[in-house]
Parts: C-alpha cells; structure tokens; sequence
C-alpha cells in the first residue's frame, strides 16, 4: 500500500550515512573550498593554512551538532577525524586539492569492498540490511533474498564508481573549486538515487508469495503467514 518507505529502506539510509550525515560531511568541505579561494584570490600568506583551519574548526562545530543530536560518538569522531588528515595532507604536500584525496580513496575501497562482497556471496546490502531488522545473518539461507542483495548491491559499487568517474578528472586537472561543488553534489543526492534504485533490483529477485525482506525464507522455519497464526 502507498510509496511509504519501510524501516529497512529508511535504516538503510541512516546507516549508510543517511541524509543528516551526508549534508553534515559537505560542510567542511564548502568551508575549505570558499576560505582557500578568498584566500588565495587576496593573496593571503599560507591560503591552505587558512582553509585546512577552517575545515577543521567547521569540522569540529559540525561534530558537537551531531553529538548533541544524538548520532554515534565514534561516527562523529572518525567523521572529524577524516577532515583533520584531509587538511594536513593538503599542508603537507601544499596543493589545496589533495584535501580531496581522502575522499577519492575512500571511494576506491568502498567500490572495491563492494564489489568484493558481492563476488563472495557476503553482499554488504544483505549484512547493512539484516542488522537493521536484527536479522543477523538468516537471509544467507534464502536464496532469492541472497540473490537480490547480490544484484542491488552492484547499484551501490555504481555510486562509488560515478564519484571517482567525476573526481578523478577533476583532481587531476587541479580545479579545486570544480572539485568541491562535485563532492558536495554527488553525496546526498546520489545516496538517496542508490536507495530508490535498489528496492526494485531487490525485488524483482523474489518470486510471487515471497515474504519479503522481514521474513526470509528459510528452510525449516516457520512462513510470514505461520508466524501470525
């Protein structure tokens, strides 16, 4: 009934990243772009300086926001933790654009470790998924559901391999303002595309009468329709 979302498509947002952490990541990275080009159009002394600071204080404001609404310590610690060694790889080599690079790898793993999970029958999607509705790892033994998190998690490993499409050009060409509104672009909204893309390639892998992500079809165990009796 109706388009509403169910809590495992919502809990997968919100784990991956979801919305709120998505635009909170973007932040640091506006502040970077915007003092480093006043500062280097004004010919400031030490223009990455000045932006790798702001980054991090951004970074750091950012970090509390996230903390007093709740989000996970750790995931807020490895969050400014990230924008931190972005800006002093920066300093370090004196490119403003290398405080993309974290990004840019980052990308690479997650395609790589994506694509990975999916060749050994271990699909991210499935292992997000099952720990969202505290599944474990029951849709192992079903092998449509573990066919469908196969096929939908390809849609994820496209995400990352678009972003690096879009970088990689950028980084090489050293245009860190492209750079920026790319990175800022390409977060939420291409999350919320995987997320709507991914319920129908899941779907279309589960036959007719198929409980559906809640209830998997393992051998032995009682149906959707049994557990309700």
């Amino acid at each position: 009934m109706g388009s509403r979302k169910g809590p495992a498509e919502q809990g997968l947002a919100e784990v991956l990243g979801g919305r709120g952490g998505a635009v909170d990541a973007t932040v640091p990275v506006v502040a970077f772009v915007g003092v480093f080009t006043v500062a280097d159009a004004s010919s400031w002394a030490s223009p990455i300086a000045w932006a790798g600071a702001a980054a991090v204080l951004v970074g750091a404001v950012v970090a509390v926001v996230r903390l007093v609404r709740g989000d996970r310590p750790r995931a807020v610690l490895f969050g400014l933790l990230g924008v931190a060694v972005a800006a002093l790889i920066a300093l370090y080599t004196g490119r403003a654009i290398d405080f993309f690079l974290v990004q840019i790898v980052s990308n690479a793993a997650s395609a790589l470790a994506w694509a990975v999970s999916i060749v050994v029958r271990w699909p991210l999607l499935g292992l997000v998924v099952g720990t969202v509705l505290g599944q474990r790892t029951r849709w192992r033994r079903d092998p449509d559901l573990l066919r469908g998190y196969q096929r939908a998690s390809w849609v994820w490993v496209g995400q990352y391999v678009v972003r690096l499409a879009v970088f990689l050009p950028l980084y090489a060409a050293n245009a860190v303002v492209a750079l920026g509104i790319a990175r800022t672009v390409l977060t939420w909204p291409l999350v919320a595309l995987c997320v709507a893309l991914s319920w129908p390639v899941l779907r279309s892998a589960l036959p007719p009468g198929h409980g559906g992500l809640r209830h998997p079809a393992v051998e032995g165990e009682p149906g959707p329709a049994e557990h309700q009796m």
